[in-house]
């Protein structure tokens, strides 16, 4: 069953979010912040997605996993958004890549599904962060933060979707 927030859960968690940016965060320090953000909404995401990377990075990439034992893209994406944004998505990739809205990659925001055709029937999900910053399950380092200025992710690019109820 689909769930979205109301705008008062909305709000409360955009001003606890502000409250917490301010918090030691070895991760957010390492990684260029834009400052020309000042929708709450856009800066609620990137924070919760940070929140996100601190948790589970390094935790390695298991075809079908859903744990910190091993876990998919399409898992991680699922998980981050039910314990990010209390939104459920789809478990697959190509059930996710229909979800939302298409936008195109120069509109991408905070929260953005961005997927891949990674092989002839292989596609792989992640979220946009900020400045061409994803975040994602790799198959080669696992949970992590990537480029999508990276040659192999230019060249693997297919689509970008919006989950209206973040933005």
């Amino acid at each position: 069953m689909m769930k979205t927030p109301t705008n008062t859960y909305l709000l409360w968690l955009c001003l606890l979010s502000a409250m917490l940016i301010g918090c030691s965060n070895p991760v957010s320090q390492t990684i260029k912040h834009d400052t020309n953000s000042t929708s709450p909404l856009k800066t609620h995401a990137k924070h919760q997605l940070y929140q996100q990377l601190t948790e589970w990075q390094g935790v390695p990439y298991k075809l079908g996993g859903t744990s910190k034992k091993g876990i998919d893209c399409s898992a991680f994406v699922q998980k981050t958004f039910i314990d990010r944004f209390g939104f459920l998505l789809p478990r697959t990739t190509l059930q996710q890549a229909q979800f939302g809205t298409a936008i195109s990659k120069d509109k991408l925001q905070a929260g953005d599904l961005i997927f891949f055709k990674t092989g002839f029937r292989s596609y792989h999900v992640g979220m946009y962060i900020e400045n061409h910053q994803f975040l994602h399950a790799s198959t080669s380092q696992g949970v992590t933060l990537s480029s999508l200025k990276n040659s192999y992710w230019q060249k693997a690019y297919w689509q970008a979707r919006r989950i209206e109820q973040l933005n």
